[in-house]
């Protein structure tokens, strides 16, 4: 039994530094997910750590500007990149101190991608997600529609840079019978679902 389990220890052990040593190459982890599935969003808690260097880890927001602060490389722009992107831009702020240092960044609670479904769902409300998110998937979420929703007069309002905001229209009727399929968009985090 002991036996099995320090066997058990060193396979992740080596599974562990297998992926370290890939994210550190710049290599693709060992991971199922495309490595820029999920944007980061203010709001969002990230371990970010250096290799070696036990005063540069910890626990970073990503603020409602979009940033992060970090020591050594300051602030550093993080909404809307992969934690990979961040890892790198980190190491690269970092070389001018550390040589070749090893960076480590994970989302460790997403708190930033939400989106909203109102009118005639059966569960209106906040969702929060980590993968993509489309139009469906978001009705979906709240538990499709009730009997009486207008289903082809569905909004999708969005809010542009500036803070004017958009409608897109979107036909349940045409996307449920494999039509017009492209409005069938991907959400971005504080888009809101309207069904009237």
């Amino acid at each position: 039994m002991r036996h099995t389990s320090r066997l058990t220890g060193r396979v992740t052990l080596l599974a562990a530094l297998l992926v370290m040593a890939s994210a550190g190459n710049g290599q693709e982890a060992l991971n199922p997910f495309p490595a820029d599935m999920y944007r980061l969003q203010p709001g969002d808690i990230l371990a970010v750590s250096v290799w070696k260097e036990p005063e540069l880890q910890g626990e970073v927001l990503v603020r409602s500007d979009g940033r992060i602060s970090f020591a050594l490389a300051g602030d550093v722009p993080a909404a809307g990149m992969s934690a990979e992107d961040l890892r790198a831009e980190i190491a690269r702020r970092l070389q001018k101190f550390i040589e070749n240092p090893v960076v480590t960044v994970a989302v460790k609670a997403v708190g930033g991608n939400r989106i909203y479904v109102l009118g005639k769902v059966n569960r209106p409300g906040e969702f929060q997600y980590v993968k993509p998110v489309d139009v469906m998937q978001a009705i979906s979420l709240a538990g499709g529609m009730t009997p009486f929703a207008s289903v082809d007069d569905i909004h999708i309002l969005r809010r542009r840079l500036g803070g004017r905001q958009d409608a897109i229209p979107f036909r349940y009727s045409d996307v449920e019978r494999g039509r017009a399929l492209e409005q069938n968009i991907l959400l971005n985090s504080g888009d809101t679902v309207v069904v009237p």
